[in-house]
């Protein structure tokens, strides 16, 4: 068998479709992207991994197939087709979730991380937030769901944040800045390469991994139903505006009831002196 074949045949148990046309093997990952596999030494074997537009004609100007890889056995092609259809699933279910497509997440707002571009959060309660993490787990796309429910107060929020930005202009060597022109800068992200970090605590609920996307949907869905309750929960009371009931209440009544018996005692104690001082008369 050729190489083309062996590939063909091993894709084939992995439910992989593909098809052959002259020196090149075309493998669908959607219907705008294939993977192109190109021989170039049948003996070794050898073949260049290509991503490209697919339903685009070589000669026509919009082709464009980027290589990304060398396969040199069957298993680095199925290998390389496999990473890149897992690849495509991440960005999908990333764009669902980005664009909110599925009418079960018509609640949740989610934003890409800054820093993680395979996170998203969704602000959800009051001060909660719902995270999902969609990357390939040992070659599988997987998403990763917590619930986070942060602890904090508004008043507390802005101190630490004064803080921080204090220690920020104390590192600042130039200071014939105004504290205007300053907080210009620290809006506009021109100060230093390490912009104050605040923490601010938070407890968690970790939601489970999901490989079945569309389950995923419906956990998210029930996350937007639950948000509320579960922030209520999670969140500690502020014992300041707790009142605690009194226990003490169900004794007020013998309290009072021996306050009198001792007024009564007293008044006959006091009768008995009487009584006997006049028989001394």
């Amino acid at each position: 068998m050729s190489f083309f074949e062996d590939i063909a045949s091993a894709l084939d148990a992995e439910g992989i479709e593909s098809r052959v046309n002259d020196d090149v093997m075309f493998v669908p990952i959607t219907s705008d992207l294939e993977i192109q596999l190109v021989e170039i030494d049948p003996i070794l074997p050898a073949a260049n991994v290509y991503i490209a537009a697919a339903d685009v004609d070589e000669d026509d100007e919009d082709f464009e197939a980027v290589l990304v890889s060398v396969a040199f056995s069957v298993d680095d092609a199925v290998e390389a087709v496999a990473k890149h259809i897992a690849t495509d699933q991440v960005v999908t279910v990333l764009r669902d979730l980005l664009e909110g497509t599925d009418e079960r997440i018509a609640d949740l707002e989610f934003m890409q991380d800054e820093f993680n571009p395979n996170l998203v959060v969704a602000e959800v309660a009051n001060d909660s937030e719902l995270r999902v993490l969609v990357e390939t787990v040992e070659g599988v796309p997987s998403a990763i769901v917590r619930f986070l429910a942060f602890d904090f107060d508004e008043e507390e929020y802005d101190e630490l944040e004064d803080e921080a930005i204090n220690e920020l202009w104390e590192q600042d060597e130039d200071d014939d800045l105004s504290e205007e022109q300053r907080l210009a800068m620290f809006e506009a992200g021109e100060t230093h390469d390490s912009a104050p970090i605040i923490e601010v605590p938070a407890e968690a609920l970790e939601l489970g991994t999901y490989t079945d996307f569309d389950r995923l949907f419906d956990v998210l869905s029930l996350v937007s139903d639950q948000a509320l309750d579960w922030e209520c929960q999670l969140v500690s009371f502020d014992d300041a505006q707790f009142e605690e009931p009194d226990v003490y209440d169900i004794f007020g009544a013998d309290d009072d009831e021996d306050e009198t018996l001792d007024d009564e005692d007293g008044d006959a104690i006091d009768a008995i002196d009487d009584y006997d001082d006049e028989d001394e008369l």
